[in-house]
C-alpha cells in the first residue's frame, strides 16, 4: 500500500505532463477543413496503415530514408495542409526529388483520400506545435 502511495504522484505528473504535450502538439489555429480529430487520427494511420513510419520513424524524426517532419524546413513545398496532401496523394518521383529520396504515391499504402487528408493533417501539426 505505501509504494503505491509513492507511485501514485509519479503516475499522476507523468500522465499530466504527456497530456500536456499532446495538447501542445496541435496548433491552436487550423487549416479550413482540418480538425483535432483529423490530427489524431492521422497520427495513428502515420504510425500504421499509412506506412509512413517506415521511412519517416514512428516519432516523424526521419528514419534514414526520409526527412524529419518535426522541423520548419519543407523541402519540396513551403508545408501548407494543401502542399502536404498533394504530395503525400501523388509521391515523390525520382526526377523530382530535391533530397534524393523517393516517395511513392500514397507512401506505398492503400490509404483513401480521406485518410490521406488525415495524414496531411498530423503531419502538418508536427512542424507547428508548440508555435502559438
Amino acid at each position: 500500500m505505501r509504494t503505491i502511495r509513492l507511485l501514485l504522484p509519479l503516475v499522476l505528473v507523468s500522465a499530466w505532463t504527456h497530456a500536456r504535450l499532446d495538447a501542445q502538439a496541435v496548433p491552436d489555429s487550423l487549416p479550413a477543413g482540418v480538425t483535432k480529430g483529423m490530427i489524431g487520427e492521422g497520427k495513428k494511420l502515420f504510425t500504421g496503415a499509412g506506412l509512413c513510419m517506415a521511412c519517416h520513424g514512428m516519432d516523424a524524426r526521419g528514419g534514414g530514408v526520409g526527412p524529419d517532419l518535426t522541423d520548419t524546413v519543407w523541402i519540396h513545398h513551403k508545408g501548407s495542409f494543401d502542399e502536404i496532401v498533394a504530395q503525400v496523394t501523388r509521391g515523390i518521383p525520382a526526377d523530382e526529388t530535391n533530397s534524393g529520396a523517393v516517395m511513392p504515391p500514397r507512401g506505398g499504402s492503400s490509404l483513401n483520400d480521406e485518410q490521406i487528408r488525415a495524414v496531411a493533417a498530423y503531419v502538418w501539426s508536427l512542424s507547428r506545435a508548440g508555435k502559438r
